[in-house]
C-alpha cells in the first residue's frame, strides 16, 4: 500500500454517530469580572467504592476478561476473568487483613502495569489500606533515589510490592525496611526476606473480608498518588473513593451506551502509578464491564514496536495515547492496511492528552479513519490534574478542533478569574473530585484553596467564543509560568510551547521557553531522535547524536516550521526568534520532570542555565539556530 493516505476532502465526512451527553452548560457572571461555568445536567448516584465495581461484573459477566497481559518466554496472553479477579482479590483482601492492614497501613506498589498490580489495588482498598503507587523511574532510572526514600518516608507503608524483586534490589537497599512485608511476584530480591504474591492469593477468605468491605464510605482514603509538580519534590495527593466514584460516573455520563454494543475492549499503557491511567484508564474500564490488555510498549523508539504487533491481535473499541504515540502510529498505519482494518475495526473513539495534538496529525488520523470505516472518528480529550481524580472537563462532543478542553463535567464548578490578559482566566475548580488535601501536608494544604473553597490549579484558559460559552475552552497555559519580555510583553508560556511544539512537528518533542527580562523568545528543545532520523535518512542509527542534531534536513524543518508559525503572528509574545536543541533529556533527579510526564519549566531553565546564556549569546553561538 502507498505510505501516503490521500483521501479527497476528509472533512466533509460525517463523523462515526456516537450518543453524547448533549452541551448545556450556565454561566454566573460577577461584577468584578469573575465567572463560574456549570453544566445544567445532574450527577446520577455512583458506586460506594471502586471494588464494588469488580463485584458487579463479577456477578453480570463472570466469565468475561477483564485483565490480559504477555508473560513467558513465549509472550502469550495471560488472561483474567472477573470472576476469577474477584476471588483472588478477596484471598489477597484476607492476607492483608491477618497481617493488620487497614487505613493506618498503606500498600506501596513500586511496578510497572500489570495483572498483580491491579489486584493488589483492589484488594488493599478492601482492606482500607490506601494504596501508594510509586513510578519506577523513581527505582530505576535515578542515581540517588532521592524521590523514592522521600515517598516512601513520607507515607510509611506496611507493605511494598515488586514485580521483578532482582531488577528493584539496589533501590530497596536504600529504603528502610524494618518491620515492612516485602513481596515480589516474579522472582525474590537477592539478600532480602519477601513473601510470594501466590502465597497471598493462596489465602482462603473469611467473612473478614465482607466485613472489611461494609466499613468503606465516600471519605475512605483509596489512594496516594504523587506528583511532583513546581516544588520539585513529590506531593501525596489523598484520593477517596468518593472522588475516584464520582470521576468515574462522570466518564460514563458523557456518553450513552446503545443497546447491544460490545462490551469496551482497552489497550492500555498509560502508567497506573499516574492518576490518568490508574483512575480514568483502568477504573474507567472496569465501570464499562470492558476487557483492559495490559500493553508493554511506550510510545519511544524501540518500544513501539511492542504496541503494533499488540494492535496486530487486538480490536480496540476506545484508544488512548499521547501526540508522540499517534504520530508513530499514523506512520505504521499508513504502510500496513492490514494493520489498520484490525485497528480501526471496532474503533468509536480516540483520545489523546499530555499536549495538543498537531493539526497535521489529527488530519492524517482522520484520513485513515475515513479510508478503513467511512466516517471520521471523534477525538476526545479532557484537563484536570492528581488532585481533581483526575478529569474535572471533557470535550463530549465531536469536535473539528484539537486544543480544546471541553466543558465542566456534571458536579463540577469551574470559576474563571481575569488574569489581565483579554479574554484570559485563571482556572479554579469545586467538586466531590477535589482532593481534600496533600497527605502530611496541611501548609500546602492550606494553600491549595481560594476563599470560596476552589481548588487552584494554576492552569488557565479561554473560551473558543465568548459569546457561546457552549462552544467549551481551550488551554492556555499555566499562569506560574509565564514571564515579561524586556519590552513589558508578557509571554503566555504554556500557549506559546504548545504552538511550537506542533509548528516545529516532528523535530520537537517538547521545548522549554525562555525569555524572562530577556528582548526575545528562544526555545531550548528537546529533540523527538526516531523522527530526526527519519528526516535525516538515519533510521539505522548511524550519526552521532550531535551531528543528527546538526543534521541539514533537521534545522531546516525546524525552522521552516517555526518561521510559518511566526509568520502568523503579529505580537513578540508569540514569536521564536533561536532554537538550540538539546542532547540530554529532561532529568528526573534534577526535577525538570513532574509525575504527570510534564516538564517542570522553571526547574529545568534554573538546572539549564548555561545553555540558556549559549542561546542567547552574540554572536551566535553554534548549534543555535535563529529563525527568521
Amino acid at each position: 500500500m502507498d505510505s501516503t493516505i490521500t483521501i479527497e476532502s476528509p472533512e466533509r465526512v460525517p463523523f462515526k454517530p456516537i450518543d453524547f451527553l448533549p452541551r448545556d452548560v450556565a454561566l454566573e457572571r460577577r461584577a468584578d469580572g469573575t465567572m463560574v461555568l456549570r453544566s445544567r445536567h445532574t450527577l446520577p448516584p455512583y458506586e460506594r467504592h471502586i471494588p464494588a465495581l469488580l463485584e458487579k461484573w463479577a456477578k453480570q459477566a463472570p466469565d468475561r476478561i477483564w485483565l490480559a497481559q504477555r508473560r513467558g518466554p513465549q509472550r502469550q496472553w495471560l488472561t483474567l476473568s472477573y470472576a476469577a479477579a474477584k476471588a483472588q482479590v478477596d484471598a489477597i483482601t484476607q492476607a492483608l487483613l491477618d497481617r493488620g492492614f487497614g487505613p493506618e497501613r498503606p500498600v506501596m506498589i513500586l511496578s510497572g502495569n500489570s495483572i498483580e498490580f491491579a489486584l493488589l489495588t483492589m484488594a488493599a482498598m478492601q482492606a482500607r489500606a490506601p494504596v501508594a503507587p510509586v513510578s519506577p523511574v523513581y527505582a530505576l532510572m535515578s542515581e540517588d533515589n532521592a524521590k523514592l526514600k522521600y515517598v516512601y518516608d513520607l507515607i510509611r507503608p506496611g507493605l511494598v510490592l515488586v514485580q521483578n524483586g532482582p531488577m528493584f534490589a539496589k533501590a530497596l537497599r536504600a529504603l528502610d525496611l524494618d518491620g515492612v512485608t516485602l513481596v515480589h511476584v516474579e522472582a525474590p530480591p537477592p539478600d532480602l526476606p519477601s513473601v510470594s504474591f501466590a502465597d497471598l492469593v493462596a489465602t482462603t477468605p473469611t467473612d473478614a473480608v465482607a466485613r472489611s468491605v461494609a466499613l468503606i464510605d465516600g471519605k475512605t482514603v483509596g489512594k496516594y498518588l504523587f506528583t511532583s509538580g513546581s516544588t520539585g519534590m513529590p506531593k501525596a495527593v489523598v484520593n477517596t473513593q468518593e472522588m475516584m466514584c464520582a470521576n468515574v460516573a462522570m466518564g460514563q455520563m458523557s456518553r450513552q451506551r446503545r443497546d447491544g454494543e460490545p462490551p469496551a475492549i482497552v489497550l492500555d499503557w498509560l502508567p497506573w502509578n499516574h492518576t490518568m491511567g490508574g483512575n480514568a484508564t483502568l477504573h474507567g474500564n472496569l465501570a464499562e464491564g470492558g476487557t483492559t490488555y495490559i500493553d508493554d510498549g511506550r510510545p519511544l523508539p524501540g518500544m513501539f514496536d511492542e504496541t503494533l504487533r499488540n494492535l496486530r491481535e487486538i480490536s480496540p473499541t476506545y484508544f488512548v495515547n499521547v501526540p508522540a504515540g499517534y504520530a508513530m502510529l499514523a506512520t505504521a498505519l499508513e504502510k500496513d492496511e492490514a494493520l489498520a482494518q484490525r485497528f480501526f475495526r471496532n474503533l468509536g473513539l480516540l483520545a489523546y492528552g499530555g499536549a495538543t495534538l498537531p493539526d497535521d496529525l489529527y488530519s492524517r488520523m482522520q484520513a485513515l479513519a475515513v479510508r478503513y470505516t467511512g466516517y471520521r472518528i471523534p477525538f476526545v480529550t479532557g484537563w484536570g490534574s492528581t488532585e481533581t481524580a483526575p478529569t474535572a472537563t471533557t470535550v463530549h462532543w465531536a469536535s473539528e478542533r484539537v486544543g480544546l478542553i471541553g466543558l465542566p463535567y456534571a458536579g463540577v464548578e469551574l470559576k474563571m478569574v481575569p488574569t489581565g490578559e483579554e479574554g484570559r482566566y485563571e482556572l479554579r475548580l469545586r467538586s466531590v473530585i477535589v482532593t481534600p488535601g496533600y497527605h502530611k501536608q496541611p501548609e500546602l494544604t492550606a494553600q491549595m484553596f481560594d476563599e470560596e473553597g476552589f481548588y487552584k490549579i494554576g492552569d488557565a484558559g479561554r473560551f473558543v467564543d465568548p459569546a457561546d460559552p457552549a462552544q467549551g475552552l481551550v488551554f492556555d497555559g499555566r499562569v506560574v509560568e509565564d514571564f515579561k519580555l524586556t519590552s513589558g510583553t508578557f509571554v503566555l508560556v504554556g500557549t506559546l510551547r504548545a504552538a511550537a511544539v506542533a509548528a516545529a512537528s516532528p523535530v520537537l518533542q517538547d521545548a522549554l521557553v525562555a525569555g524572562q527580562d530577556r528582548p526575545y523568545v528562544g526555545l531550548l528543545g528537546f529533540p523527538n531522535i526516531s523522527a530526526c532520523r527519519q528526516l535525516a535518512g538515519d533510521t539505522a542509527g548511524t550519526l552521532g547524536l550531535a551531528e543528527l542534531l546538526a543534521h541539514k534536513a533537521v534545522v531546516e524543518r525546524l525552522r521552516d516550521g517555526l518561521a510559518a508559525m511566526n509568520a502568523r503572528t503579529r505580537g513578540s509574545s508569540m514569536r521564536v526568534a533561536r532554537v538550540l536543541l538539546m542532547a540530554e533529556p529532561p532529568s528526573v533527579d534534577g526535577n525538570e520532570l513532574t509525575d504527570k510526564g510534564y516538564i517542570n519549566q522553571r526547574a529545568a531553565l534554573a538546572r539549564r542555565a548555561a545553555l540558556v546564556e549559549k542561546l542567547y549569546a552574540e554572536p551566535s553561538a553554534d548549534g543555535v539556530v535563529t529563525v527568521v
